[in-house]
């Protein structure tokens, strides 16, 4: 008997099962009316691997796959003999190296940039905050005092590029890094040498018949991660505030509907700042505008999407679309006429749905190529050449433009671009900067504790949501929320990053936002900006009153929709810096096995962090607020105590 086909019927999505982003749905049932998929489609119909995503899968060399089960880890080894905590430790290392990796290269693409415009090489760009330079100089002693700042910047140039190339010592940004840590990384081998050794070296490990230790592993898991954090991501953001300018408070519009349909819309979407830079200058040049106008636009309407939409949010208070998940779903308005990136976190499906509505995807990096888009490099030394072309053909799509227009009337207004450096003078002034007031309120019971949530979107969730409950229950508990990258649009659209948001926080959370006229979130940039949070920890310690590590503060950390292997080293620098952090989602690791039992209670009683994991957000704030009661009964702070709000005249009073 002849056997007959079986084709299986693909799941068909529901938007508001999918996500709470309104504007996304409605481009979703667009999409669905159009015939075309997305990310949200394909994760629909794609079946996780259970076998990966409990990383009890090794394909380190090819006497596998080695497929062990997460029902009895510890009945079998792998064909070599690698134990599950073996294979695990290999798989989540992997995954540190590839997301350090990420950030530092994009931190020595800066760092480059950097030095050549030091050199005058590049005038396009030019150091936009001396102050920020002799800074970050003077942080890692560098002298500062009547010498000329092209000089200072050489000398920063020098010292930050042992960043990635020393083979011993320790990183340049090791001597921010408060004391009591620093002391405890040097007990354990952790400070990172340099970037490029760690990483390599972690590979290496990685390798078949390496280390077969997942203590051991460990270790250089942890030095890598730190490498990024304390190293590649601290230099990028740092050298981009010196270049472009260090953020400070702005009120910017969030969604789609920042989109017009009578101008010519441009979308950069990326990580790295001199593309949005660059292209900021062109669509604000004369011929450009007018060549628009020819065209029948009324304009050129420049809007960013991801991190390095977040970066210029935060920078100049350019509108922001949306996030991640949302960069399919913003072509299909149809009124995208180039949509330009260049590294991390783009989907190559955008090709196909780019080509579905005229729009021109356009990448302008050597290392990021896609298939059926046009690549257009940018070049620093002559930006305009890129940039210029890419807004020519943008107007060139609006004026042929055939696709339906829809674009959802979706607005959200909220303020963005706390800097570290913003927030030492929101809280002391010009004069007597200082993290004074932030502790005092911690430690009188105000603000409970401050908590970061960071991270993707991921279509295995409801987009959006779990940042949302999370940071709403956070924030009612009176814990202040620090946010990066997309986790930071997502609590813009819903409205939390403006100071009205306060009503929703506790009432000592509230009265603080209320004096000092701040929301109860503060996004602070891209995901290579989570290293503001870490100087951010480091400020509080060295301010007093909250013990001598950053392992002793009332602190926690989380990523409720993570996606990304970026993600897993931010995570890992986090924990090896001593923060509690909770993921979301899914947890690389097998519960109960004795990798698993490292990461999330072994790593503690080393004088670290730990990990935690929970998918549901309102289980993560619980876990998160325990935590940071707990290290509130450890420094003793947790009594009721008199209350004080500092005001202008408290400020004002504090010795200089």
């Amino acid at each position: 008997m002849e056997k007959k086909k079986i084709i299986s019927k693909k799941k068909e999505i529901n938007p508001s099962d999918v996500t709470i982003c309104d504007a996304t749905a409605q481009m979703l049932e667009k999409a669905k009316r159009d015939g075309v998929e997305t990310a949200f489609d394909r994760a629909a119909n794609m079946k996780a691997c259970p076998i990966g995503a409990d990383s009890a899968c090794c394909k380190h060399c090819s006497m596998g796959p080695c497929r062990l089960s997460s029902k009895d880890p510890y009945g079998k080894v792998g064909v070599c003999g690698a134990t599950i905590d073996t294979i695990m430790a290999r798989n989540f290392a992997r995954m540190v190296a590839s997301g350090s990796a990420a950030h530092t290269d994009h931190g020595m693409s800066m760092l480059d940039l950097f030095r050549e415009v030091v050199k005058g090489n590049i005038t396009d760009y030019e150091i936009k905050d001396p102050d920020k330079l002799e800074e970050v100089a003077s942080s890692i002693g560098i002298e500062v005092e009547g010498r000329e700042i092209n000089d200072i910047a050489m000398d920063l140039y020098k010292e930050l590029e042992r960043t990635y190339t020393q083979v011993e010592g320790e990183i340049p940004f090791a001597k921010r890094v408060p004391e009591k840590t620093l002391e405890t990384w040097r007990k354990l081998g952790i400070v990172p040498r340099g970037a490029m050794r760690e990483i390599m070296e972690l590979m290496h490990r990685t390798h078949m018949g390496v280390d077969q230790d997942y203590e051991n592993i460990t270790t250089q898991i942890n030095r890598t991660a730190l490498a990024d954090g304390w190293g590649g991501s601290m230099v990028a953001t740092e050298i981009s505030d010196i270049l472009f300018g260090t953020p400070s408070p702005v009120s910017v519009e969030v969604n789609m509907g920042v989109l017009k349909e009578d101008h010519v819309n441009i979308i950069v979407h990326g990580h790295e700042p001199n593309l949005f830079e660059s292209i900021l200058v062109s669509v604000n040049e004369p011929t450009l505008i007018d060549a628009a106008k020819k065209a029948g636009a009324a304009g050129i309407n420049l809007v960013g999407m991801c991190c390095s939409g977040a970066e210029m949010m935060s920078r100049h208070g350019i509108p922001h679309v949306g996030n991640f998940m949302s960069t399919e779903a913003v072509l299909i308005t149809g009124a995208v006429d180039a949509m330009t990136v260049d590294v991390q976190c783009i989907k190559q499906g955008l090709a196909k749905v780019a080509e579905c509505y005229g729009t021109h995807l356009i990448t302008t990096n050597p290392r990021c190529h896609i298939e059926g888009a046009q690549h257009m490099e940018l070049d620093e030394h002559n930006p305009s050449a890129c940039t210029d072309e890419i807004v020519i053909k943008a107007i060139s799509r609006f004026k042929n433009r055939t696709a339906t227009i829809e674009i959802p009337s979706i607005k959200n207004i909220g303020v963005h671009g706390f800097s570290h450096e913003y927030i030492n003078y929101m809280l002391g002034g010009s004069f007597r900067a200082s993290y004074t007031p932030l502790n005092d309120n911690i430690i009188n019971g105000r603000i409970r504790g401050v908590a970061g949530v960071v991270g993707c979107t991921n279509p295995r969730v409801k987009q959006d949501w779990a940042h949302v409950e999370l940071v709403k229950e956070l924030i009612k508990k009176d814990v202040l929320v620090l946010q990066t990258g997309c986790s930071q649009i997502a609590l813009a659209k819903a409205g939390l990053t403006s100071p009205e948001a306060a009503i929703l926080a506790g009432p000592g959370l509230q009265e603080v936002c209320e004096t000092v006229g701040m929301p109860p979130v503060l996004g602070m940039g891209s995901c290579v900006d989570n290293s503001r949070i870490l100087i951010a920890a480091s400020a509080m310690v060295r301010e007093g009153g909250l013990g001598h590590s950053i392992a002793e503060l009332p602190v926690a950390g989380a990523a409720p929709e993570w996606m990304s292997e970026k993600a897993i080293s931010i995570g890992q620098y986090f924990v090896a810096s001593g923060v509690y952090t909770v993921f979301g989602v899914t947890f690389p690791i097998i519960k109960e096995t004795k990798f698993h039992k490292l990461l999330f209670e072994g790593l503690e009683k080393q004088g670290l962090g730990k990990w935690g994991f929970s998918p549901d957000p309102k289980e993560m704030a619980r876990m998160m607020i325990a935590h940071i009661d707990k290290k509130r009964r450890e420094l003793g702070i947790d009594k009721a105590r008199e209350r004080v709000l500092m005001d202008m005249a408290d400020r004002q009073a504090l010795e200089a």
